[in-house]
């Protein structure tokens, strides 16, 4: 028996998200259909985030243990083959027996796309929000700072989250642009059910002028979701990578 590491990327428009659902199309479950026909063993992943419906990602990770004599680092072409076009494993590797992508330290870092123009751009559609109205970057770079650090980010996870713990660190914060595409990218220990689209739903509210820049400070010290501004829509965020320790 041998621990196999894979990095997965896929656009997420025609998923219902990461984690099974009965009846439901799933990343997790067509990854798991896939390994167990090229394989011929019944295969279950762990995965390392689970990106909610409509959510992208670049780099998401996910483990799995097989009897299979194939070389680790070829399982990625082959089961290729087998996956949707719009799912692909960019690398293989064979990890120790125990190693679990979700219970060793890590960093991930996602980025949110704002297509920020009088008209849409129809081939942005699913990869970034469009919003006609102008943002203001500077406002919405000095509002972001807040958040940086050890914070507990209660108001900027869903009141559904499972989490008992809401205390989170952020590394890094930046919101940069280029051409018409502002980018909110967001690096840190660990994220909230979606505190990465609350954050950049803020942020946007922030840009237009619907709260000054040091708000943000009071909406954490509230740790009260009803103070902080609307959750962005899914399609504009991806999982860029997640970086292990």
């Amino acid at each position: 028996m041998k621990r196999i590491k894979l990095i997965i990327a896929y656009d997420g428009t025609n998923y219902c998200g990461w984690q099974l659902q009965p009846g439901q199309p799933t990343i997790e479950a067509e990854i798991n259909r896939a390994l167990s026909e090229l394989l011929g063993e019944e295969i279950v992943v762990i995965g390392a985030s689970r990106t909610d419906s409509g959510v992208h990602a670049l780099g998401n990770v996910a483990v799995f243990d097989t009897e299979s004599s194939i070389p680790a680092e070829k399982i990625c072409l082959a089961l290729n083959v087998w996956l949707p076009e719009d799912i692909r494993v960019q690398s293989s590797e064979e990890v120790a027996a125990d190693w679990h992508p979700r219970r060793r330290v890590s960093r991930k870092t996602y980025e949110y796309h704002i297509m920020n123009r009088r008209i849409a751009i129809p081939t942005e559609r699913l990869y970034s929000t469009f919003i006609y109205y102008k943002l203001d970057i500077l406002r919405m770079q000095e509002a972001a700072q807040y958040l940086i650090g050890e914070h507990d980010f209660k108001s900027f996870c869903s009141v559904k989250t499972q989490a008992s713990d809401t205390v989170r660190t952020i590394h890094r914060l930046e919101v940069s642009s280029q051409g018409d595409q502002i980018i909110i990218s967001v690096t840190g220990n660990g994220f909230l059910y979606n505190m990465v689209r609350i954050i950049a739903g803020t942020l946007i509210e922030i840009g237009r002028g619907a709260y000054p820049p040091e708000r943000m400070k009071q909406m954490l010290d509230h740790c009260n979701r009803t103070i902080a501004g609307p959750t962005a829509q899914a399609h504009g965020l991806t999982l860029i990578k997640i970086e292990y320790e």
